[in-house]
């Protein structure tokens, strides 16, 4: 953990000189306001650690305020941290053509007071724009086609949230709406694919009620995601059990003798201690005939070995990158970012984008996600 405090500080201590910089120059700010802007830039760096410390000693409302306005704070910063690199890197090859004349004008004009302030407005639209795409929730569908289902359950519907990230930020409103998006859409069977908590669980155990009215009559099915580690694996597992899921630790269940749901933990637990695990493909063995099998991995990584072993894996955790441009980098460690990708040996990975947000509530080129599968039986005509 100190060397993530280490990294955090370094990343966005860096961002929060680069603003102070930035408004210095633009601004001709004088020494006193300098030091002021300097306390509050301080202030708003130390606001998730502040957080942290005001949730823990008791301090529930005062944490959530501080949570807010830190992690809007937070969004805004990525914003105007890109917008400004972006104008910089225009304006170098106006300075490389030289230091008088048309080019050096339109150099400086981009670097002066009304360019400051231009780009801070724009910053301000784009983080309103993206607290109001983070609170509409898109319905995901996706139609499977397969062989693998009996006769007797000619089709099926799953519905999956991920990253809910209940906590501070995202509670009653949040889950209410989920649970009515969810209900409406009737499905059979209803699945959390990880980070259904946030790193804070102080205050949200009566949320746990709303996601179990949500009527599923062949069951509700969980795994943990990295993010139940940190707030507290068994404070996590209990509040995912009184939500009405049955929490699958590297098992499977059979449903109906149809559909066998198989879930594992997400690598985090290795840092908490958490030791023997079975392979998925030991977990998975060999697919049964006229059963769909159904693999539930927070995170959107392929094992290599048990290709062919599933018809389908549902799984989260990138978020989409959140924020644009961010999927970039996300797309680096995670190639797989989200919507469908075709499995070696067959089956269908299913990266949905999310369903809450984790850091600043805002998202920007990445709705977040509520996913319905219909999984349908083929006819003779259509022997998928």
């Amino acid at each position: 953990m100190s060397l993530f405090l280490l990294s955090f500080f370094l990343v966005y201590g860096s961002m929060h000189a680069y603003v102070l910089l930035k408004a210095k120059s633009a601004l001709a700010l004088g020494p006193t306001t300098t030091l002021a802007l300097l306390l509050l830039l301080a202030i708003l760096l130390c606001a998730p650690i502040l957080t942290y410390a005001l949730s823990r000693h008791g301090y529930e409302d005062v944490a959530r305020t501080t949570a807010y306005v830190g992690y809007v704070w937070m969004g805004f910063l990525f914003f105007f941290t890109c917008l400004n690199l972006s104008a910089d890197l225009l304006r170098l090859p106006l300075w490389a053509m030289g230091r008088a004349g048309i080019a050096a004008n339109a150099a400086g004009g981009r670097a002066g007071r009304p360019a400051f302030l231009c780009i801070a407005g724009l910053a301000v639209a784009l983080s309103a724009y993206a607290i109001v795409e983070a609170s509409r929730i898109e319905v995901v569908r996706v139609r499977i086609v397969s062989n693998r289902l009996p006769a007797s359950v000619p089709s099926l519907r799953i519905a999956q949230i991920t990253d809910l990230h209940l906590g501070l930020i995202h509670r009653n409103g949040k889950a209410r709406e989920v649970a009515a998006i969810v209900a409406r859409e009737h499905p059979d069977i209803f699945v959390s694919t990880g980070d259904l908590v946030d790193g804070q669980l102080d205050g949200v155990a009566g949320l746990a009620e709303m996601l179990r009215g949500i009527p599923a009559p062949r069951g509700k099915f969980a795994v943990l995601g990295n993010h139940e580690y940190y707030a507290g694996i068994d404070r996590a597992i209990a509040f995912t059990r009184k939500s009405g899921f049955t929490l699958l630790r590297d098992e499977s269940v059979t449903i109906d003798d149809a559909v066998r749901i198989a879930g594992v933990d997400d690598p985090a637990g290795a840092r908490f201690g958490q030791t023997g695990s079975p392979s998925e493909a030991a977990l998975l063995g060999d697919r049964p005939d006229g059963r769909f099998t159904v693999l539930l991995k927070h995170r959107p990584q392929l094992d290599p070995l048990p290709g062919g072993k599933f018809d389908l894996q549902l799984s989260g955790h990138t978020h989409d990158g959140q924020i644009f441009p961010f999927r970039l980098l996300t797309r680096l460690v995670y190639p797989l970012l989200a919507g469908d990708h075709p499995v070696p040996g067959g089956g269908i990975l299913h990266v949905s984008r999310g369903t809450g947000t984790w850091g600043p509530p805002m998202r920007f080129l990445a709705s977040p996600e509520i996913t319905v599968v219909d999984i349908v039986r083929s006819t003779p005509a259509d022997p998928r």
